[in-house]
């Protein structure tokens, strides 16, 4: 095997500092600069072979940016458990204002105030906590991808919601808080999934009646029909998001057996996927509304 091939166990799988493996003698600078290596930042390196992924571009930035500075932002809610539309980079970054980071378009900086509690340490890196995370996602990142974060902190059961209402509170004027207070109310940790929360909003924001999340349809005996992910119990209607996991044969023939048993027990089904929420809002806030209003009992009608 070639020399420049050979992968020393201690560098296997994850990013390490180039000066650091030389010294220890693992490396030479020639093998560093010939093609096994791939250079992610000045002295930081990954084998060529391994897949990056954002937890892997967070710990290479972890070793480029000085004591005091943390990951934060949306990169910080990925650590934390959250599906993000953020991609692996640029790697955000929070750091105080007497630091300055040297300038690279793979690291996104925001400057601010971090009091104490406000980073903590989880697998070994440097991390604002699931509250300071929330508090700067809520203020600063779009609403969806924002209430996306905080309904899966809720859901994984990380974030408390009086320590971020006790942070709001203190920072009050601090940029966007006040946008951050009012989403907070729609916040749900009973989503199961970004798109469930992103059709949710979609419809609040459209002015539909809040439904109930993930919802258990019962018979009069007590036995559990199937638990639908948005429903209004009173007009017997759910909605429903379906993802690319419906999409398998398998799951395919449970969902319409589901359906079968949900239309027997007299609910109405309305069905959803990614491009009816991301690019055919309006016609899918139209469906709903159509339904809703198509399904509200009226005096004189019988139910």
């Amino acid at each position: 095997m070639p020399r420049h091939c050979r992968i020393p166990p201690e560098l296997t799988g994850r990013a390490f500092r180039g000066s650091t493996a030389v010294d220890a003698g693992l490396l030479t600078r020639g093998m560093l600069a010939g093609p096994s290596w791939s250079r992610l930042f000045p002295d930081v390196y990954v084998h060529r072979d391994h897949e990056l992924g954002q937890r892997d571009w967070c710990t290479a930035a972890m070793l480029t940016i000085p004591d005091g500075a943390a990951i934060g932002g949306l990169s910080a809610a990925g650590l934390w458990g959250a599906a993000t539309p953020a991609r692996a980079t640029p790697v955000h970054v929070v750091a105080p204002r007497t630091l300055r980071l040297r300038r690279d378009p793979r690291i996104a900086v925001q400057y601010t105030s971090l009091r104490p509690g406000d980073v903590t340490t989880r697998n070994g890196l440097s991390l604002t906590t699931a509250e300071r995370t929330a508090f700067d996602v809520g203020r600063r990142a779009g609403r969806a991808d924002a209430l996306v974060v905080l309904d899966a902190l809720l859901h994984r059961h990380l974030l408390d919601p009086d320590a971020l209402r006790r942070m709001m509170n203190s920072r009050a004027n601090w940029p966007g808080t006040a946008r951050l207070g009012a989403l907070l109310p729609l916040a749900d940790a009973r989503s199961e999934s970004p798109m469930e929360t992103c059709l949710r909003l979609l419809l609040v924001d459209a002015g539909v009646p809040p439904g109930a999340v993930q919802f258990e349809v019962r018979q009069a005996s007590g036995l559990l029909v199937g638990r639908v992910d948005l429903a209004w119990p009173d007009m017997r209607l759910a909605v429903e998001y379906d993802g690319d996991q419906h999409r398998t044969p398998e799951q395919f023939r449970q969902d319409v057996e589901r359906l079968n048993v949900l239309r027997l027990a007299g609910w109405t089904v309305l069905r959803f996927t990614a491009e009816d929420v991301l690019r055919d809002r309006v016609r899918t806030v139209r469906l709903v509304t159509a339904a809703l209003a198509e399904l509200t009992p009226r005096r004189g009608r019988g139910r």
